[in-house]
């Protein structure tokens, strides 16, 4: 079987894909033939070696996390041999290849007649964009805004931030068209990041604040992001897109703004059972027509390189897929 792994931290060029024998489900495990994988963001800056937190730090040569959709063809000591035959989806740490091998537990069961971009989503993505928007603790018709509205997770976060009872969602991005997409998503306002006053036309959006700020891009939009809070307001943080962490300036949150971060992996951990609920609650919304995951492109799993030039370009319009 092929996969996919980087020898050395650098751009792009340093993906190799490899020939190895087939992986053997050992117990509890089980092995998907992959049918597509949604790639991840965060590996463009694990690759480059830009990630040293306790949390992501592994040891080289390293593969790449993903989202994988397939059909399970084996399984080993203690897994459900009924599961053989079926489509799941899951999140894998070694997610780039034919054959993916998985923990039963974190298996999602995809319904009959769901999308290959939904189920995709159903594992990691829209989990991260519940649990990020739920650490906002949003009440119905408050006012949320989504930083990075057209990305992988954004662009569901804007649709969760509708089903939860948003007031308002106010998107931002970087473009024109990615604004467009995001507002076909059901933003109701979208402002560019770009434009140096954009924390006056989100509070023009709002009419004077929001209530829940989600962001993953860190830095300067971060930092700014704390004004357009209304009193009482939440910045949610669950990533650094930007390659730059931040620092929150104490007196900015006397205006009685409080800031928390997000990580889906801190949180399963915390509560192992909040990963089955959260799952069985979003492939609920999917199957209702409530979810829908967007996918820019598919590209063959030879192109892998080409799948991180495209992240890194901040280009797509919601999740790249790489198809085996």
């Amino acid at each position: 079987m092929r996969r996919i792994r980087y020898h050395s931290h650098g751009g792009p060029e340093v993906l190799t894909l490899e020939e190895v024998p087939a992986p053997v489900p050992e117990k509890g495990q089980v092995l998907i033939r992959a049918e597509a994988i949604g790639a991840n963001f965060v590996d463009t800056q694990l690759r480059r070696g830009m990630i040293q937190t306790e949390l992501y730090r592994r040891p080289l040569p390293r593969p790449l996390t993903g989202d994988v959709v397939g059909t399970v063809e084996a399984v080993g000591p203690d897994a459900d041999p009924d599961l053989i035959g079926r489509r799941v989806a899951a999140a894998s740490e070694d997610a780039f290849g034919d054959l993916v091998l998985v923990d039963e537990p974190g298996l999602v069961r995809v319904p009959d007649g769901l999308d290959i971009g939904t189920a995709g989503a159903l594992p990691m993505m829209a989990p991260v964009a519940l649990g990020a928007l739920r650490a906002g603790r949003p009440a119905r018709g408050e006012t949320v805004l989504v930083h990075s509205a057209a990305g992988a997770i954004g662009h569901l976060a804007v649709q969760l931030a509708k089903v939860l009872g948003a007031g308002t969602v106010i998107a931002t991005a970087s473009t024109a068209a990615k604004l467009d997409f995001a507002r076909a998503q059901g933003a109701d306002a979208g402002v560019d990041y770009t434009d140096e006053d954009w924390p006056q036309q989100v509070r023009a959006a709002s009419s004077g604040g929001v209530d829940v700020v989600l962001d993953a891009v860190g830095g300067d939009i971060m930092r700014r992001s704390l004004d357009v809070l209304a009193p009482y307001g939440r910045l949610v943080t669950y990533g650094a897109a930007s390659g730059e962490l931040g620092a929150v300036p104490v007196a900015d949150l006397f205006a009685l703004r409080s800031v928390t971060g997000f990580s889906l992996l801190a949180a399963y951990a915390a509560d192992p059972e909040r990963a089955r609920k959260d799952q069985a609650e979003l492939t609920s919304y999917a199957t209702r027509g409530l979810l829908r995951a967007a996918v820019h492109a598919r590209l063959p799993l030879t192109e892998t390189p080409e799948v991180h030039r495209l992240l890194e370009s901040r280009a797509q319009l919601g999740r790249v897929l790489v198809v085996p």
